[in-house]
């Protein structure tokens, strides 16, 4: 457990890092990502820098990237979790977030939440003597996007200056590609139906960062010559009015005719899960343009300098 006197690193959103370290975890996690070619995913890097060191995961909301990435990402740090789920801990029983934060930190070196209500999280960090770190909320996403960039980086795209297109629902993950264009110096053109726009908080964070944000609901407009395309599943786990909100974000389907208005050599992100057919055409998806299981994988890499940066080992 960190100090009494030493504030936690806690991860709930991209600004908690910030530039300078969001950049230092990319280039952490493609030097330690290129040093494991030849190793078996379950062995340690030579420097095993957590050995010793658990996370505890906690999970509010079901999950399968997230969950292996940030497993396989400390088994590869040298270090264990611990999983939680609220159907099989008291969480499921009521019992507060507080004392549950004040717990834990008593018993592990790091927490990960994924939850519905980001004032869960932000409770937990509250209360949590040790970092916490966000792995989903209905505002933001930001383990996500570090893996999106890391991703991008590795398809030979430079940050600043980057031309990203969004297309459908503008949901947490937009909110975090917003907050990290601002940060790191790219621009977003976001393409929603009306009444789907991304949180004006983020689209203003993105502007002072000096990003050029663009929302529009003519997807042409936000493909053409584009860098990357990026985009959802339009109904989330348990959303009501799924049929309306399908209707709504047909015309923003990321399919051949849109990857054609985009530079020759852009690329298709998706966080997954898919469902091909309705945000991205099969053809788009499965196709040479489609990084997202590079994306996928990457979750791993991003976490590891994720938690190094949170417990003070990344700068």
């Amino acid at each position: 457990m960190m100090s009494s006197n030493t504030e936690p690193r806690h991860f709930l959103d991209l600004t908690d890092a910030g530039a300078d370290a969001i950049a230092a975890m990319l280039a952490d996690a493609i030097d330690r990502k290129a040093a494991r070619t030849s190793l078996p995913k379950g062995q340690a890097d030579a420097d095993a820098p957590l050995q010793g060191h658990i996370l505890a995961l906690v999970f509010e909301k079901n999950s399968t990237r997230t969950r292996v990435s940030f497993d396989i990402a400390m088994r590869q740090l040298g270090g264990s979790v611990l999983l939680l789920e609220a159907g099989s801990s008291q969480l499921g029983r009521g019992e507060s977030m507080a004392d549950t934060a004040r717990v834990l930190s008593r018993m592990v070196d790091a927490i990960m939440l994924r939850t519905d209500d980001h004032a869960r999280v932000e409770e937990m960090a509250r209360y949590a003597d040790v970092p916490v770190i966000n792995g989903l909320t209905d505002r933001s996403h930001p383990c996500q996007i570090v893996a999106d960039l890391l991703t991008a980086i590795e398809h030979r795209k430079a940050l600043p200056g980057l031309e990203v297109a969004w297309f459908g629902d503008g949901n947490n993950v937009l909110n975090s590609l917003l907050e990290a264009a601002g940060l790191m110096k790219f621009n977003v053109r976001a393409a929603t139906p009306s009444g789907f726009e991304p949180d004006a908080e983020f689209i203003e964070m993105a502007r002072s960062g000096g990003s050029n944000v663009t929302l529009t609901h003519d997807p042409s407009v936000a493909a053409r010559d584009a860098d990357v395309l990026v985009t959802d599943t339009w109904i989330s786990m348990g959303q009501a009015d799924a049929q309306a909100k399908r209707e709504a974000m047909e015309p923003f389907q990321v399919n051949t005719a849109r990857m054609s208005e985009a530079k020759s050599d852009a690329v298709f992100l998706h966080c997954l899960p898919a469902h091909v057919g309705e945000e991205v055409s099969e053809d788009v998806f499965d196709g040479p343009r489609s990084v997202v299981f590079d994306e996928a994988e990457n979750r791993i890499h991003a976490q590891k300098s994720i938690l190094l940066w949170a417990l003070g080992r990344l700068s």
